[in-house]
């Protein structure tokens, strides 16, 4: 692989970097991540030195990184509000991914440069047992105030997860044909089929029941998206709001809603990633 000049456009380099991801077959989940906190980096860097035209080698100074990783440790590169308020410090487990995305693009580049990194937090990680008492409690624990189709919705998402080992990214835009929930039960992937738990066959049939409600409001035929917004969207450009169903539901909805369950049903925010992380170590262990 030939080194990229420091004088390439660090934006370009990234573009280049993702489609090597791309090219080497990672999971659009990965370079969807990665992507996102070297554009994160990259930000940083522009404000730091005033312009939005930023080199490889600019970038990546070691002052520009160290500055970066402390200021995101911090919470001052966030950019939306989170449970814990805008000023709370970042989560462990995400300094650990910011740390590797520098490195791999750095590899890429053929630049020495290295950060040390730090194995996953174990606090974000659920044993088997706790996944399962988890999803259990998403499924049947409503709290106040919560609305219940939203919550019947995420906890469906949940057990997914769970069962297939894909993240949220990556079930968003399913189809209800792709699901089929007698005989054999199972999940229609990209890879192919996988099985699917009795407890998450219950909350899918419950899932589906309370969306056709919501597809029986729309004027014509069922779209199939698997996830739909529970709520009309906001009105844009003076129309009327949208009604859920015509649209997938968005993923950060699908994560911001699935956070807010799990602070209210766990008493901390719990990323679904855990849910996966617990169902493939399940596998391994069987």
């Amino acid at each position: 692989m030939p080194v990229l000049e420091a004088s390439t456009l660090a934006r370009n380099a990234i573009d280049r970097f993702i489609r090597h991801l791309a090219d080497l077959q990672f999971s659009v989940t990965t370079r969807r991540i990665r992507r996102h906190y070297l554009n994160e980096y990259l930000r940083h860097v522009q404000q730091a030195v005033d312009s939005a035209e930023v080199t490889v080698g600019e970038l990546l100074e070691p002052v520009h990184a160290d500055t970066w990783l402390a200021d995101a440790a911090a919470g001052k590169t966030r950019t939306r509000n989170t449970l814990r308020g805008p000023d709370a410090a970042a989560y462990p487990n995400s300094m650990r991914v910011r740390v590797d995305s520098y490195n791999a693009f750095a590899e890429f580049l053929g630049l020495p440069h290295r950060r040390d990194t730090q194995p996953p937090v174990h606090g974000d990680i659920l044993t088997p047992d706790q996944a399962e008492r988890l999803l259990h409690d998403l499924a049947l624990r409503r709290p106040i105030h919560a609305n219940a189709v939203t919550v019947l919705r995420t906890a469906a998402v949940a057990a997914l997860v769970a069962d297939t080992g894909r993240g949220v990214p990556e079930l968003a835009h399913l189809k209800v044909s792709a699901l089929h929930l007698d005989g054999e039960a199972r999940v229609e992937l990209g890879d192919g089929p996988c099985p699917l738990e009795a407890r998450t066959i219950q909350v899918l049939t419950r899932w589906l029941n309370a969306r056709a409600a919501i597809i029986a409001e729309l004027e014509g035929s069922d779209p199939g998206h698997l996830w739909i917004p529970t709520k009309p969207g906001r009105p844009r450009g003076g129309q009327p709001p949208v009604k859920p169903g015509l649209t997938p539901a968005a993923v950060r909805t699908l994560h911001a809603a699935h956070r807010t369950l799990v602070s209210q049903v766990l008493g901390t925010p719990l990323r679904p990633g855990a849910l996966r992380e617990s169902g493939q170590a399940q596998s391994g262990a069987s």
